[in-house]
């Protein structure tokens, strides 16, 4: 398994008690759906490698792994290591609601522009920005349910309604 196989769950933070446990910070929208998880890749040194536990003790976004067949030294020796997730195991979304990775080569199609392009990456700044590229050049859509109209998974498009000039801005007058 690689990690461009996985999606990222969250990290280990520090040690926790005595029977192999540490707590981690689950960097997802609900936690709680992970309350049943017994296992996940560690990325190490050696790449990920599978470790079995129990969650409990939520607490917001963080929860107590208590880790199979380690000890509390080996489970301190794991934080600040992230915890990976295959990408089968995401719950699937619907609507106009994605996952960044999975948006990828998406068209992009602006209510009064046209086609914009396609998505090459989802930059992560304090507003997510989709990165298209038309004929060479960058355009910045912001991510965000006012531009967002429509996503298409059956024909990989999303549908946007850019704010007044930001298309312009990047292309000029013409988006040719």
């Amino acid at each position: 398994m690689t990690k461009d196989e996985c999606y990222r769950l969250g990290r280990i933070t520090k040690p926790w008690g005595y029977k192999g446990q540490a707590v981690v910070f689950l960097d997802v929208d609900a936690p709680e759906e992970y309350a049943g998880l017994d296992s996940a890749f560690v990325d190490t040194k050696a790449g990920l490698v599978p470790y079995f536990f129990t969650l409990d003790n939520f607490n917001g976004n963080k929860a107590v792994a208590t880790f199979e067949d380690i000890t509390p030294e080996q489970a301190a020796a794991l934080v600040g290591h992230d915890l990976y997730l295959p990408l089968d195991m995401l719950p699937k979304l619907e609507g106009n609601k994605f996952y960044f990775h999975e948006v990828i080569g998406f068209r992009v199609v602006d209510a009064e522009k046209g086609d914009i392009g396609e998505i090459k990456e989802v930059l992560e700044y304090v507003q997510p920005l989709f990165q298209v590229m038309k004929n060479g050049r960058e355009v910045l859509i912001p991510v965000v349910d006012e531009v967002i109209k429509t996503v298409d998974r059956d024909k990989k498009t999303i549908y946007i309604e850019a704010p007044n000039g930001l298309i312009d801005l990047y292309l000029g007058d013409s988006n040719n």
